[in-house]
């Protein structure tokens, strides 16, 4: 059986992950700072390893098969992901482990290529943008020297599963329960999102046909490249009942991002909302087959569940 270590299981995307793997039969070792993670996970092993801690880090992947590095620093704590991504890559090579790695669009800067293939070239324009490259620099430049196998999926803004944090749950739905949407730029601007469980399976997927990818590969993962006044219409169907469409004040931001060091580090990022973007890949439906995708619909449905929101009985059937 294939064994294979989520690092910050804890976290948004790496408990989704961890569950698909999981629900795919694999063994899972969950790593996390305390080593406590939700009592979901059953089947997994829960280790302690403290990723700004290399020996730490090599002993809880000892004798796994595959890493996945879901290690995500909040916006103020960046500083902290290229010495994660160096222990990361020490603890693959001290384990002869496979890499997978969540990748973004941070890395093309702005202006945003509206449509982002595979093959479009970098252009970091953010200090998050460029730490972004770096890291990707740091695997490729291992996978080259033959000391560790990276395989990168890239996908767009976070939606579905547990947890707090992303852009659909702090902004969008955060007044849903008072018949608000907000959209946090222009309303019919296309926006790429992924549906975590989706994200998560196409990882699965890949982890089951290594033999058809090399030995460093940056894949795109097409998820839901739509509109605010689409994902609006989504979660009226889901309620039941219409919504009040309101923005965010990006004015209240900026004129406090001088003094507020969260904000200062959303405004840095805020070309994402403004500028339209959509991932395709030429590749990854050869390497895993049909591309893991719920329909919209469904998915705004399932990501409102997620995070409390009640939908109506004929929604939570679907």
């Amino acid at each position: 059986m294939t064994k294979i270590a989520i690092l910050g299981a804890n976290g948004r995307l790496g408990r989704v992950v961890a569950k698909a793997f999981i629900d795919a039969s694999f063994d899972v070792r969950t790593v996390t700072r305390t080593g406590k993670v939700p009592a979901e996970f059953k089947g997994a092993t829960a280790v302690v390893g403290d990723a700004l801690d290399r020996q730490s880090l090599i002993r809880a992947t000892e004798g796994v098969d595959i890493i996945f590095n879901g290690l995500n620093p909040i916006y103020t704590d960046w500083g902290k992901c290229l010495p994660m991504a160096e222990n990361v890559m020490a603890a693959c090579h001290a384990n002869n482990a496979l890499h997978l790695f969540p990748g973004t669009v941070y890395n093309y800067g702005s202006p945003m290529p509206e449509v982002i293939t595979e093959e479009i070239p970098f252009h970091p324009t953010t200090e998050k943008g460029r730490i972004r490259c770096a890291m990707e620099e740091l695997f490729r430049r291992e996978a080259d020297a033959g000391r560790v196998r990276t395989i990168l999926l890239r996908a767009g803004d976070f939606f579905g599963g547990t947890g707090s944090g992303g852009w659909f749950d702090l902004v969008v739905a955060a007044k849903m329960k008072k018949d608000v949407y907000t959209a946090p730029g222009p309303a019919d601007l296309v926006h790429e999102w992924a549906y975590l469980p989706d994200f998560a399976v196409a990882f699965v997927g890949l982890a089951r046909n290594l033999d058809k990818l090399g030995f460093y590969e940056a894949l795109n993962f097409p998820g839901h490249a739509v509109t605010d006044l689409e994902i609006k219409a989504a979660a009226e169907k889901a309620l039941g009942r219409k919504l009040k469409l309101s923005f965010m004040p990006w004015w209240v931001l900026r004129a406090g991002s001088p003094f507020v060091a969260m904000w200062r580090e959303i405004v840095s990022m805020s070309y994402l909302r403004f500028e339209a973007h959509r991932l395709v890949s030429t590749r990854l439906e050869e390497v895993i087959g049909e591309i893991p995708h719920t329909p919209l619909d469904r998915a705004v449905a399932k990501a409102m569940q997620d995070i409390g929101i009640a939908v109506a009985a004929s929604r939570q059937a679907a």
